[in-house]
């Protein structure tokens, strides 16, 4: 199994930036993939970034390509998002996640086995 607790979460300005921070516990975390999912009031959750196992392989959503960036420590057992140039619509819940099966590519499409509690981003325009 694998715990996860978030951290980072908060108010910034739209421009700024924020740093999320996921604390996981448990043997899986090592070999599973991990990513970002956020929810926002009256929309859908969404895939925001994932990076495997290794951190060999990342991926990030359109919407965040080249503002967001992913990664992780294995031996801290920490998965970090770093948020820059935030807008108004990086508003949302977000939430940590990992998949300990199925292979790279499946956490974007949603197949997560494990889900953190999240941390509210609000972004003031």
């Amino acid at each position: 199994q694998v715990q996860l607790v978030e951290s980072g979460g908060g108010l910034a300005s739209a421009g700024g930036s924020l740093r999320l921070s996921c604390a996981a516990s448990g043997r899986a975390f090592s070999r599973a993939d991990m990513g970002w999912f956020r929810h926002a009031p009256g929309k859908e959750r969404e895939f925001v970034a994932a990076i495997s196992w290794s951190g060999g392989a990342t991926a990030v959503a359109e919407s965040v390509k080249g503002r967001f960036t992913i990664s992780r420590d294995n031996v801290a057992k920490k998965v970090s998002l770093q948020m820059n140039s935030l807008n108004p619509e990086d508003t949302a819940v977000y939430y940590c996640a990992a998949a300990t099966t199925g292979g790279w590519g499946r956490i974007s499409a949603g197949g997560v086995d494990y889900w953190g509690k999240g941390t509210l981003v609000t972004v003031s325009s």
